[in-house]
């Protein structure tokens, strides 16, 4: 189940504006271009940032997600009727033969559960053509990127177009082991209302996502910087063989 600042419709509706910045996906526009990719799958598309830069190009593009209020949000966009929009996940796709598959945005990190992670990987694999690509990231659990989850370093206010003023900050909640949770928190100021949004995060270490590529069937191609996250992040690259695996 996709987390509330997702699947609440007043929290979707203000999850562009409060992060909008987005040149984090600008490599991902540019792998686009570097495989060749004129089919891609956005996997947890959510509010369909991604989704509509690559369909603007001229490719065809299938965005799912397990919000629907954010999938909602993406569809009224312009240029939303140029993308086939699912609401589900990789799991229960129709028959694809994606050139590429995508997990932007540390949306990989969502799928906590062993048992989830490895269903993931087996529909995106089964989404994919022979010799197309799933391509995600995740934060690089050294870095403890969770000890800067706090109201101190995150807080900010935001005029909404629409909706005026909205507070945000982060509250870490446990970290145990791999697991990290936290709250984010809203507060609409022109009405006073709070919401939050409760999450949890696997930090897998290099190794292990690699095993679990190899086992579900891919080839880890390389394993990249993300270049605005340098030594952050993985990016990894894993192909679908050409020929059974």
């Amino acid at each position: 189940m996709a987390d509330e600042c997702f699947r609440h419709p007043r929290l979707a509706a203000v999850y562009d504006p409060l992060d909008p910045d987005r040149g984090d996906l600008d490599p991902y526009l540019r792998m686009t271009e570097e495989f060749g990719a004129r089919q891609v799958l956005d996997i947890g598309c959510g509010t369909g940032v991604f989704a509509l830069r690559l369909a603007a190009r001229g490719i065809r593009v299938v965005g799912v997600d397990p919000a629907g209020a954010s999938l909602d949000v993406a569809r009224g966009k312009p240029g939303g009727e140029r993308v086939r929009w699912i609401h589900g996940d990789a799991t229960a796709l129709p028959p694809l033969s994606a050139d590429l598959a995508t997990m932007t945005g540390n949306a990989a990190q969502e799928i906590t559960g062993p048992e989830d992670w490895h269903a993931f990987l087996r529909g995106a694999r089964a989404a994919l053509r022979p010799g197309g690509r799933l391509v995600f990231e995740t934060r690089i659990p050294a870095r403890r990127a969770w000890e800067e989850w706090n109201r101190e370093a995150t807080y900010a206010v935001t005029d909404v177009p629409g909706t005026g003023a909205v507070e945000y900050w982060v509250e870490l909640l446990d970290v145990s082991g791999p697991l990290v949770t936290f709250r984010q928190v809203y507060r609409f100021v022109a009405d006073g209302q709070v919401l939050t949004s409760e999450s949890t995060l696997r930090f897998r270490e290099r190794r292990e996502v690699e095993t679990e590529l190899v086992t579900r069937g891919f080839v880890v191609e390389d394993v990249r910087e993300a270049p605005d996250r340098p030594g952050r992040e993985f990016v990894f690259v894993a192909r679908r063989p050409e020929t059974a695996h």
